[in-house]
């Protein structure tokens, strides 16, 4: 009778288990098409056109000089494509910088179909994001989670438009939070990119970039970035940068045009096992400082060289790209608190962040950079495009006081091609070329109507 009665039990408790399974397998394909459902119609298809230079060699020049020959560099349209994600009704989208960056067009393709002409609202380097911005109103938008929450293991979606396949959606879990890759030197020649990046092995593509990382709820965690392949196409690891920062960014580009970074103002590196023992330290969970910026918030807060800091504002840091996460959450002005170990022992104090030129005011892109350099242009039309045998420019139709007069003889009536490396079709690429550019020597390139060579004028901003 026990024997029977044991057999029994076992026999309810494996078809338990079994219901147990198939209730929980049902749960999560529920809960996988409820955030498809709400994230998918948030997720844009971005296409841009870009102008690339084709430069021609001059076969005159060992008899005559450069001066003899002239023919203007030619320019040829680039296609791109990628994802961006609606964070806004009225039409803001953030999308990877690398996905707009240098484009001359921006065509914005909703979930629906429909096609819509974009505009850059500011672009930020260090985090590889973006905002565009379309005339539209009462568009589906996705709810931004605090990625603080988010916790390895969970469930993701990656949702973007992999290949120009519109509205795809990959499942996976989260690999790894604070992930850096290295990137700095392909992206930032100044290195001050910040990475801290969400890792998940939910399957993304050249073309998920800018799209959203979702999690079962169908609120964005995370915008897909990069991906880490021997082949440039998915091998299993794919990051997400994080969506505190992302609203960060978003915000002060919304608001300001730029974003408003602050700066902790000291050198930073892992900490490793036999540095923190001679520190004594038990654990190597935390930041090793070394230079200590003059004038910079870390100075302010008594910070020395050999300090190890384990905490900002009550969050735990245990690397370099988790601290650069945490002071990036913050602008210039505001006040946090550290923790850090000095000889063995933990402190606390308040500091004032600030930006990289050690104040605390807001910054903003100048709008009136066209007045403070003088000049005033317009675009060449379908017909002067013809006579010139050119595919763009700019004719500058007016000198006023400002720094090219001042540092140029340029003329009225000379054709500007490019900038830099960069060509120029409208007076918005002026501007914001020269936006990017914050500072140093610029050199501006063309030709005068009925000349047959061409010029370049540097002037410094």
């Amino acid at each position: 009778m026990k024997q029977l009665i044991s057999k029994t039990f076992v026999i309810f408790s494996i078809i338990g288990f079994f219901k147990t399974g198939i209730a929980q397998q049902l749960a999560e394909k529920s809960s996988f098409v409820n955030a498809a459902s709400i994230s998918t119609p948030c997720v844009v298809h971005i296409k841009t056109k870009a102008t690339i230079q084709q430069n021609y060699s001059n076969p005159f020049a060992d008899f005559f000089g450069n001066d003899f020959y002239f023919r203007p560099p030619s320019a040829q349209k680039q296609e791109g494509s990628g994802s961006g994600v609606i964070l806004s009704a009225d039409g803001y989208i953030i999308t990877n910088n690398h996905v707009i960056q240098d484009a001359d067009e921006i065509e914005v393709i909703l979930n629906n179909k429909t096609s819509h002409k974009a505009k850059l609202i500011g672009k930020d380097k260090d985090t590889d994001l973006a905002l565009i911005k379309i005339e539209e109103n009462q568009l589906p938008f996705i709810n931004i989670a605090n990625s603080e929450n988010v916790m390895v293991g969970e469930w993701v979606l990656a949702v973007g438009n992999p290949f120009n396949l519109a509205s795809t959606v990959t499942q996976g879990i989260v690999s790894a939070k604070g992930r850096s890759l290295n990137l700095p030197n392909q992206r930032n020649e100044n290195n001050t990119s910040i990475e801290s990046f969400i890792q998940t092995d939910a399957a993304v593509n050249p073309g998920n970039s800018g799209g959203a990382l979702v999690n079962l709820n169908g609120e964005l965690i995370g915008i897909n970035t990069a991906i880490a392949s021997p082949t440039g196409a998915y091998a299993g690891y794919a990051f997400a940068v994080p969506s505190n920062l992302v609203k960060k960014v978003y915000n002060d580009l919304k608001q300001y045009g730029t974003v408003q970074r602050a700066y902790l103002g000291v050198g930073i590196s892992n900490l490793t096992s036999e540095k923190a023992k001679e520190l004594g330290l038990k654990s190597p969970n935390g930041i090793l400082l070394g230079t200590i910026n003059k004038g910079g918030a870390g100075e302010q807060a008594g910070l020395q060289s050999m300090d190890v800091i384990t905490k900002i504002n009550e969050v735990e840091v245990h690397s370099s790209p988790e601290l650069l996460e945490q002071i990036s959450k913050y602008s210039p002005g505001d006040k946090i608190l550290i923790t850090y170990y000095r000889k063995g022992i933990s402190n606390t104090v308040s500091t004032i962040l600030k930006n990289k030129e050690n104040k605390t005011e807001i910054v903003k892109v100048d709008q009136n950079v066209m007045s403070k350099i003088g000049i005033e242009v317009v675009a060449l039309s379908a017909q002067e495009k013809a006579r010139f045998r050119v595919n763009n420019g700019l004719k500058v139709v007016k000198i006023n006081n400002g720094i090219i007069q001042q540092s140029t003889d340029l003329k009225e009536g000379f054709i500007i091609l490019q900038i830099g490396n960069k060509f120029v079709n409208s007076e918005e690429d002026f501007k914001q070329i020269l936006s990017d550019i914050e500072k140093g020597t610029i050199v501006m390139e063309g030709f005068y109507p009925n000349r047959p060579y061409t010029y370049q004028y540097a002037f410094k901003l």
